[in-house]
């Protein structure tokens, strides 16, 4: 029997052979920890933002959208804490000068060897040696430099996170749209952080997407608000087929809070290389960021509630979601290797992969390339709606397997019965194959969109 068994290996493998994930500027010899996203994996990201915009904007009454800059005033990161504490504890083997996270290394190093911390490091994990640097701290944020010249008075950065854009639009957004609280705003953009130990493909990068929402609502009704998104999230992961034993909900203990957080619960998901990997973070900030900024800034962050006839700083929930590690999720969760014919050893590898994140939605396959161009009328047709394939290379069989190892929930053939001959009349019909079940049926092309709408809706 072949290994069925699911890896990082495998599913990397896939990712790079049929176009989602390609190593970033490959042909130079790449630079460490970026990644290109190809013509497979920038649709099933983009699917990946819709649907978290579609439930989360679109369709909640309680939310709009932002798209803040990038490059942000520095005294935004002060506010924040960013400048002054947005750091990693570093140490340098100075044999191989190998690079550690102190905090990581001596956590890893106490638990195998069975000791309570704090207890120092014995040997380098690379070389084995005993010659570290002394602890130092490391800013994660990217410098770098407006205008013409290189000076200090110039620096800018990379923001290391989306929702400092959001705070400081707070007033902006809520004039503008004159919402009452309870209200979100939510953004899809790039962050930055220059993380010492990326890995794991795609989980931990230094260029990556977040999903950010920021909940403004009324002190004393934050943990009834934490408990709704938190809920909110999980069906949202349910929904699009994340299953339950691969997810589970851990609470932040007392101790292991944030100064500003009164509540907090990581979303966890297990990916192959890991019992357990942080997915999501939903978290009650209480009213830290806006009065941060308010005393930074000087401005008057405060909402006037005309309920209560008071003015007060909100207190904001936050559900914040990295898009690629989701959409590692989404492929781990995915990847399914199924034993079809066990004698023959013939098994079948298949990303069962929810409708609205296919990359492709159906296939139009013709049984011949003599169907080539009634094929390509109904490609043209579906196209309006979806993103479509076609393929007319090799046996229907071997097609069949292309479209399953890249999620397609649905393959359409035309045959010579769709379009007949002189001696038998066309039947205007197709035959639709389902991924999952390998079932097939006939339907008339009159129906067909109609019929895929229904399975498709999301």
């Amino acid at each position: 029997m072949k290994n069925t068994e699911k890896t990082m290996e495998k599913i990397v493998a896939l990712c790079k052979g049929r176009g989602f994930i390609f190593a970033g500027s490959e042909i130079y010899g790449g630079l460490a920890n970026t990644w290109d996203y190809g013509p497979l994996g920038v649709e099933l990201k983009n699917n990946v933002k819709k649907a978290w915009w579609k439930k989360f904007v679109q369709e909640n009454p309680y939310n709009v959208g932002l798209d803040a800059a990038i490059l942000m005033n520095p005294q935004v990161w002060v506010a924040s804490g960013h400048v002054g504490g947005f750091s990693d504890p570093l140490m340098d083997c100075k044999e191989c000068k190998e690079r550690f996270r102190a905090d990581k290394i001596i956590e890893d190093w106490a638990e195998e060897n069975g000791f309570a911390l704090p207890k120092p490091v014995d040997a380098c994990p690379s070389c084995g040696k005993h010659n570290f640097t002394d602890i130092r701290k490391f800013n994660l944020m990217f410098k770098t430099f407006q205008g013409v010249t290189e000076e200090a008075k110039n620096t800018v950065y990379l923001r290391p996170e989306t929702a400092q854009g959001i705070f400081t639009n707070f007033l902006n957004v809520q004039r503008s749209t004159r919402r009452k609280l309870p209200f979100g705003v939510c953004q899809i953009g790039k962050s930055f952080r220059n993380e010492i130990t990326p890995g794991n493909f795609i989980f931990r990068t230094r260029e990556f997407e977040q999903m950010e929402l920021e909940f403004f609502c009324k002190p004393g009704t934050e943990l009834e608000w934490f408990a709704y998104w938190k809920n909110f999230c999980h069906q949202w992961l349910l929904d699009l087929g994340i299953k339950e034993e691969n997810l589970r909900l851990r609470d932040h203990d007392p101790e292991e809070l944030s100064h500003y957080s009164n509540a907090t619960t990581d979303f966890e998901f297990a990916f192959p290389f890991t019992e357990w990997g942080e997915l999501w973070g939903v978290a009650s900030r209480t009213n830290f960021d806006l009065t941060a900024h308010q005393n930074t800034s000087g401005k008057d962050l405060t909402y006037f509630d005309q309920e209560s006839n008071e003015h007060y700083v909100p207190f904001v929930i936050e559900p914040s979601l990295g898009v690629e590690r989701m959409l590692l999720a989404f492929l781990c969760n995915a990847y399914d290797e199924e034993v079809v014919d066990e004698e023959k050893n013939d098994v079948r590898t298949v990303l069962r992969l929810h409708p609205a994140l296919a990359p492709f939605k159906a296939a139009v396959l013709p049984l011949s390339k003599k169907l080539g161009d009634k094929a390509r009328e109904i490609q043209a047709e579906l196209s309006k709606d979806w993103m479509i394939d076609f393929d007319d290379t090799g046996s229907i069989g071997k097609r069949y397997r292309r479209q399953d190892e890249v999620g397609t929930p649905f393959c359409i053939t035309v045959d010579f019965e769709t379009v007949g001959d002189d001696k038998t009349p066309a039947d205007n019909c197709v035959t639709v194959r389902e991924r999952d079940s390998m079932k097939q049926v006939r339907i008339p092309i009159s129906e067909l969109k109609g019929w895929l709408a229904e399975r498709l809706a999301y």
